[in-house]
């Protein structure tokens, strides 16, 4: 039985992704590089160490990762700040309906604690949350399963008690890879027939979800 729900955060609960898909090869260009589109979305949801290394694999190892990801925060975040953040399709639904079944919520995410706050509170979710984990917290961020692990144990549950609930196929293989059942919201690319052999289930919306949990705890 599901006995709790652990979400990403960008792409999943807040539509940012696609942001990310944009400034980080704006960000780049900014030294002289050229990312792709494709490359841009290979970087949803990679936590340090490897998208530390997937750029440097990229671009050479002369690339200054902490220079770069300043100046892509230093071209978004006053974007963010001017245009607003929106949240996902059935965000708020589902949360209110976990928090009227007793299910505890959680956020796993690539993103430091601080943004993660911010971005939450700016969208009133904030305190749907019994728990915030952040990718800083861990040895590994996703695809390592690490993040999803100490989710888990946070919440005093065993991985296959709980529901992950993720957009990307990072996100989902780090969630997969740790024991959760897993549920992908596709964001921008749909799941391929290798990431769709880790899910429990492919929705459209968020909204769906409820439908996959308990009605009473």
């Amino acid at each position: 039985m599901i006995r709790a729900v652990i979400f990403d955060m960008d792409g999943t609960l807040i539509d940012t992704e696609k942001y990310f898909r944009i400034f980080w090869p704006k960000a780049l260009a900014a030294f002289g590089f050229h990312m792709t589109d494709e490359q841009a979305l290979a970087m949803r949801s990679l936590g340090r160490p490897f998208a530390i290394q997937q750029l440097k694999d990229w671009f050479g190892e002369e690339l200054d990762y902490a220079a770069v990801r300043r100046k892509r925060k230093e071209l978004m975040e006053p974007w963010l700040d001017r245009e607003g953040i929106q949240v996902k399709p059935g965000a708020l639904e589902l949360l209110k309906a976990l928090r009227e079944r007793h299910i505890p919520a959680a956020v796993a995410t690539a993103t430091d604690v601080e943004r993660t706050e911010k971005c939450l509170k700016a969208v009133g979710l904030y305190d749907y949350f019994d728990l915030l984990i952040s990718a800083v917290m861990v040895r590994e961020g996703k695809p390592a399963p690490d993040i999803y692990r100490y989710a888990c144990g946070q919440l005093h549950l065993k991985p296959e008690e709980c529901l992950a609930v993720e957009d990307s196929p990072n996100g989902v293989q780090s969630a997969c890879r740790a024991g959760c059942q897993v549920v992908m919201v596709p964001d921008q690319t749909e799941p391929d027939e290798q990431l769709r052999q880790c899910l429990y289930a492919r929705v459209d919306s968020l909204a769906d979800i409820a439908a996959l949990l308990p009605l009473e705890r």
